[in-house]
C-alpha cells in the first residue's frame, strides 16, 4: 500500500477564505476572467457560504465566507484569508479516507453530507505541511447558474 500511486485522485477545487464573497467573485472575474458558475449556498455544517467559479480549461475555484458562528475562520479572514483547501475528487470516499489515514494522514472532519454538493458526503483531512484536503466521490455542485 505504501508506493501504491492513487490513480483515482484528481483535484476538483482550490478553495480560498475570504472576507466577502461578492467581493472576491468580482476579483476573480475582473483579475483571472473567471465566472461565477453556482449560487451563493450556506453550508450550516462548515458554518460558511460558499459558491464555485469557473473558467474553460482551468481548475474550479471555491470561495467560502464564514457565517458568524465560525470563529476560526473569521479570525483566519481577518488576517487576509486565503487558500484554504485543496479538493480531490475521488471514486469512494469512505476508501480513499481509511487509505490515506494508513498512510498518515489525520481525519479531520469524516464523510458528511455538503450542502455545495447536492448532499454528496465530503471529509477533510490534514497532510504534511499542515495541507487541508478536501475529498469528495461526486462533480455535481449545487445551486448551478
Amino acid at each position: 500500500m505504501e508506493g501504491r500511486p492513487l490513480k483515482d485522485m484528481t483535484i476538483d477545487h482550490i478553495c480560498f477564505a475570504v472576507k466577502n464573497l461578492d467581493d472576491s467573485i468580482e476579483y476573480w472575474s475582473r483579475s483571472f476572467g473567471y465566472r461565477q458558475m453556482t449560487k451563493v449556498i450556506e453550508n450550516t455544517r462548515q458554518k460558511v457560504k460558499v459558491t464555485f467559479l469557473s473558467k474553460d480549461d482551468s481548475v474550479l475555484i471555491k470561495l467560502i465566507e464564514p457565517l458568524e458562528t465560525n470563529g476560526s475562520l473569521m479570525n483566519f479572514v481577518s488576517r487576509g484569508g486565503g487558500f484554504h483547501h485543496i479538493c480531490f475528487r475521488c471514486n469512494n470516499i469512505d476508501e480513499k479516507m481509511n487509505e490515506l489515514n494508513e498512510k498518515g494522514l489525520l481525519t479531520l472532519v469524516p464523510p458528511q453530507p455538503g450542502e455545495a454538493f447536492n448532499n454528496h458526503n465530503i471529509g477533510f483531512m490534514l497532510a504534511k505541511g499542515g495541507l487541508n484536503i478536501e475529498l469528495i466521490d461526486t462533480d455535481e455542485k449545487a445551486a448551478l447558474i
